[in-house]
């Protein structure tokens, strides 16, 4: 079986407790980035990762947006929650982010809010986001990632094996560098939780 379809039957399983695992940190400071990063979304956009739609609420009323995720789980919880708040601009689509099925050059802005440290290829995804994106659009990237610190990555390499195990995910990569990498130009990046939770603007 590959990488993205073992990741994906995990968070399958994952997604019935999904958002009660996650509460205290949406809670304490998760909801606040959201609202943050997503204030600066426009027109048409893209939302990679998806997942049980924490995103929704925070969206300006004038964009149109397509979620895409690769679990079908996550994708019922998203659908239910864009019901509930009667969103009407809301598509979401069953989709591989290292494999969007969209025309170059499509979307006004690109969204991920902790998705990179979880696809399987985080370069290949990326890529995908660039090819999509139109020129002079802007990606959203609200990550956690790797810190410059010797001393922040110790907890971050003792969490590694246990989140990698229970969904997939990195606590380690370096999504700044692979943002760079396949060709983004970094507008911004504010960091939000020291250097470990990162708010990074780009655009094409």
């Amino acid at each position: 079986m590959m990488k993205m379809e073992k990741t994906a039957k995990k968070y399958d399983r994952f997604s019935k407790i999904y958002d009660l695992f996650e509460s205290p940190m949406e809670v304490m400071a998760f909801s606040k980035y959201r609202k943050k990063a997503l204030s600066i979304a426009k027109g048409k956009v893209l939302e990679i990762g998806v997942g049980t739609g924490k995103n929704l609420p925070y969206y300006p009323k004038d964009v149109e947006v397509i979620g895409i995720d690769f679990s079908r789980g996550m994708l019922e919880k998203a659908e239910r929650r864009r019901k509930e708040l009667g969103l009407k601009n809301v598509k979401l689509l069953l989709m591989d982010a290292q494999k969007l099925e969209f025309e170059d050059n499509t979307f006004d802005t690109v969204v991920s809010t902790f998705v990179f440290c979880t696809v399987p290829d985080p370069v290949k995804g990326l890529k995908e986001a660039y090819r999509v994106l139109k020129p002079g659009g802007k990606t959203i990237f609200l990550e956690h990632m790797k810190s410059e610190s010797k001393l922040l990555n110790i907890p971050l390499y003792l969490m590694d094996p246990i989140m990698k195990a229970l969904v997939g995910t990195s606590m380690v990569r370096e999504t700044q560098k692979n943002i760079e990498k396949v060709g983004f130009k970094i507008e911004k990046v504010e960091n939000l939780f020291f250097d470990i939770v990162r708010l990074i603007v780009a655009t094409k």
